[in-house]
């Protein structure tokens, strides 16, 4: 294989527009959350699937709205797919994209499934670790999201102050999950690979391409260096040098992912002319 696309494809460095060789990367992962296909208890925040209105509005309603008015509220009643006991769990899911719910039934028997994405209401996305850092409750470089789910626990009464910053609100649609190991499908159409695939601005990056990439691992430093397939795309990755990584699903996975934030450089590996 490496025989094949060293005789056939030719390594083009990515740029900027104006130049710029040098980007970022970030990392994101797949989430796994406790979930009650009731609500009962502290399980009240609801995941949605897409309203039936939702495309003659647009953008819809943002997430202060859907969350406290009572006309967007009634668009979504009866499209509850489960509810989970953390907002933040569910913020999380939205930013990710999609994610697993190991789902609690009224009879008790419990199963995992696939959240995938179904739809979003037309906002742009709005980082909250962002938004903390420009309160001056984190200082830069501390917005990862254990920082931010310690100050959301000493914050309760800001909780939906600090949401309501990312007007993005993304819907749902419960799959099946018959293969634990397989990861969601992204915006190409085939699942993801953890380490090996990416998130990109398909304006600049096609889906399908192999590209090389040159960063560093978070946390560790050392270097990641390696062949990676563009096979994704999210609100917050623009750009030419931008790329979001792909680290699969679990603890270490989230933890890798949430501390994620690097320099990037990046090589499309193209058709030779």
């Amino acid at each position: 294989m490496r025989d094949w696309l060293l005789r056939n494809l030719y390594p083009y460095r990515v740029e900027s527009l104006e130049g710029a060789a040098s980007g970022l990367i970030t990392g994101y992962y797949e989430p796994l959350v406790e979930a009650r296909r009731q609500p009962a208890g502290a399980f009240r925040t609801a995941l949605y699937s897409p309203p039936p209105d939702l495309a003659t509005r647009k953008p819809y309603w943002t997430r202060q709205q859907i969350e406290s008015w009572p006309n967007a509220q009634g668009s979504l009643r009866g499209r509850e797919i489960a509810w989970v006991a953390d907002p933040l769990d569910a913020l999380i899911l939205q930013i990710q994209g999609s994610g697993r719910a190991r789902v609690t039934e009224p009879d008790g028997t419990v199963s995992t499934v696939r959240l995938a994405y179904a739809g979003d209401n037309g906002h742009p996305y709005k980082s909250v670790g962002r938004w903390l850092i420009e309160q001056g409750q984190l200082k830069p470089g501390q917005a990862s999201w254990p920082a931010i789910r310690d100050w959301a626990r000493r914050n309760p009464a800001r909780l939906d102050e600090m949401m309501w910053a990312n007007p993005r609100y993304v819907f749902f649609r419960q799959e099946a999950l018959p293969d634990a190991s397989v990861g969601p499908r992204g915006a190409q159409g085939v699942p993801l690979t953890p380490g090996r695939s990416i998130a990109v601005d398909p304006k600049s990056v096609p889906y399908g391409a192999p590209v090389w990439i040159d960063t560093t691992e978070p946390g560790s430093g050392a270097p990641l260096q390696r062949l990676v397939l563009a096979q994704d795309t999210g609100s917050a990755i623009v750009g030419a040098v931008r790329a979001d990584y792909f680290w699969g699903w679990g603890g270490d996975a989230a933890e890798q992912a949430g501390r994620m934030r690097q320099p990037l450089r990046m090589w499309v590996l193209w058709p030779r002319p």
